[in-house]
């Protein structure tokens, strides 16, 4: 009799590896492991011997970086998305992505189940399984969450490892957890969850500290077309390539790592370190373009979108209409978002030096206050007369006694 079968999302590590014997075991389920590739170079070569050792039946890699940068990463982008002031989202625009990807090897295959390694107290779960219910809502599929559902400890997962004679390099000696795609990293574990210790250096992987930065500062100039980003130093890249090249960049001048205590969708905070060199960047680069070539209306508007947007992304609620509105304004409203952006990285400090575009709303010629000064200063007597008026007028009808 044919099992039936479960698509596990298998990173490689401790969690998803043990989690292959764990499922056979506990559901009597064939299991096939499906690693998504979101870049950022985080997978071990061996994968697929892992997977086999451990017990699936067969281990897919799926190169997804195109579409997760054409189709993720850049609405993001364009939306201004970024949580709580600080958190540019790179694993919460991540995990829709790997989800889909689960539902679709599961129709593939046939499978009965999707499985994730997600504990029962973090976003992740959440995001992993709105969206398979979502995406799989006219044939439901079972989830599975090993880690949530055990609920075994670190030291727990070493000891299974061990059993089934599986030896993961560095297990025994890392520290911390991380996750990492193309847009950015989150690291988290030990001593980086106590808010008042300064996080140790070796638990940054892309960005260099500042005194190990270079002494003088690099210029860069970043071209956007539409809001999408299309050259880097005039060199015409795909967003792909130009994020890489950009999170090398930057990263080598210390910039873009984030400590910060985040609200949680669960209810409760957590103490966050984050590397996103290339996110940095270009969410400062557009949003000076933005400064540039949009009215202070569409600005206001963009900020409420941007925090709509970032609510929706970090509580697992990409596949929704109003995310899909958003972006329809978003797009919009990038129309004109065509440009140069000039600037200077160094020592961690990622500055806006310059900016130019074809639809600048900056007129010289009103803005100087030089002998080439255009704007009729006289004009302004009767606009502050008219301005004023609401004011003057509840002044002598409402509050005229209060110098009294």
């Amino acid at each position: 009799m044919k099992k039936d079968i479960a698509i596990l999302a298998f990173s490689g590590g401790l969690d998803s590896t043990i989690s292959v014997d764990w499922i056979k075991k506990n559901y009597g389920y064939e299991v096939i492991t499906l690693t998504v590739d979101l870049g950022g170079g985080q997978f071990s070569s061996d994968l697929e011997k892992r997977a086999k050792k451990a017990g699936a039946s067969d281990c897919l890699i799926w190169d997804v970086k195109e579409e997760f940068a054409k189709d993720f990463i850049l609405p993001s982008l364009l939306a201004g998305a970024i949580y709580e002031n600080e958190y540019l989202l790179a694993t919460s625009i991540g995990r829709p992505l790997m989800a889909k990807k689960l539902v679709e090897a599961a129709i593939e295959y046939d499978a009965k189940a999707v499985a994730h390694g997600c504990t029962g107290k973090g976003n992740d779960q959440v995001r992993f399984d709105t969206a398979i219910k979502t995406l799989s809502s006219d044939s439901p599929l079972e989830i599975i969450a090993p880690a949530r559902e055990a609920s075994l400890t670190r030291d727990e997962e070493k000891e299974y490892a061990k059993k089934l004679d599986i030896k993961l390099p560095g297990v025994d000696e890392r520290v911390y957890s991380i996750d990492r795609n193309l847009w950015g990293l989150a690291i988290e574990g030990e001593d980086l969850e106590d808010p008042w210790i300064e996080p140790p250096e070796d638990a940054y992987m892309i960005t260099s500290s500042l005194e190990d930065a270079p002494n003088k500062p690099k210029y860069i100039e970043i071209s956007f077309n539409k809001g999408t980003p299309v050259k880097l130093n005039g060199n015409k890249l795909g967003l792909v390539n130009l994020i890489e090249e950009l999170n090398d960049m930057a990263g080598l001048c210390g910039v873009g790592r984030t400590i910060h205590v985040e609200n949680r969708l669960v209810g409760i905070k957590s103490r966050e370190t984050y590397e996103a060199p290339a996110a940095t960047v270009l969410f400062k680069s557009l949003q000076s373009l933005e400064k540039l070539n949009l009215s202070r209306d569409q600005q206001r508007m963009k900020s409420m979108i941007s925090t709509t947007y970032s609510d929706l992304v970090y509580d697992g609620r990409w596949y929704s209409g109003l995310r899909e509105n958003l972006d329809a304004y978003c797009k919009s409203s990038a129309r004109y978002l065509t440009g140069d952006v000039r600037i200077k990285l160094f020592k961690s400090n990622c500055e806006v030096v310059g900016v130019r575009s074809p639809y600048s709303l900056y007129s010289f010629d009103l803005a100087t206050y030089s002998s080439e000064d255009k704007f009729d200063h006289n004009s302004a007597v009767g606009f502050i007369d008219i301005y004023s008026l609401p004011s003057r007028i509840q002044r002598k009808q409402q509050i005229h006694d209060e110098m009294e």
